[in-house]
């Protein structure tokens, strides 16, 4: 039984989230459920060329899912070290990791156990993904959304919004 003396969880979610998907607020919305306060961090990494800046990626997550969180459970920050170490800056001791398939779990599985090794006080927390989001990757959201494809099942309003913008600038 948990007194109510208990420390508040932090959990950690770590990704590109370039750009948020379906996908990635179902499991934020799984993560709210076994944290007290989830910081979604968006690692960046100054070899890779985003389609959005980590400040829009950023509003992004607040503007989806600040109203499934409130604004007291949830904080968005970037990093571009280790997770684990990131993780520990901000007090986390859950790391979150959705799951879509079998080869995510045999990855995911390799990344918990090096991952315990250098931070042992941050456990690894598996949240399988809803049936309904399992396919959506933001890498295919990008392709689909640059070649004029529908995008609205797999994206959250704000971000179909930016996605027909950034990509409207785009055509001849």
């Amino acid at each position: 039984m948990i007194s109510a003396h208990t420390t508040p969880r932090t959990a950690f979610y770590a990704g590109s989230f370039d750009p948020l998907t379906n996908g990635h607020v179902d499991v934020i919305r799984h993560a709210a459920a076994v944290a007290d306060r989830l910081v979604v961090a968006i690692g960046v990494h100054p070899g890779k060329a985003p389609l959005f800046t980590a400040e829009e990626r950023m509003d992004m997550i607040r503007e989806d899912c600040g109203p499934l969180l409130g604004p007291d459970r949830l904080d968005v920050v970037t990093f571009a070290d280790l997770a684990v170490d990131a993780a520990r800056r901000v007090g986390a001791t859950l790391l979150i990791r959705g799951l879509r398939d079998g080869t995510d779990l045999d990855y995911e599985m390799q990344m918990a156990g090096m991952n315990a090794a250098l931070a042992p006080g941050v456990q690894t927390v598996f949240l399988p993904s809803s049936p309904i989001v399992r396919p959506i990757t933001a890498t295919l959201v990008r392709q689909i959304a640059a070649m004029g494809g529908d995008v609205s099942g797999f994206v959250p309003a704000g971000v179909l919004r930016r996605l027909k913008a950034r990509f409207a600038k785009s055509k001849p």
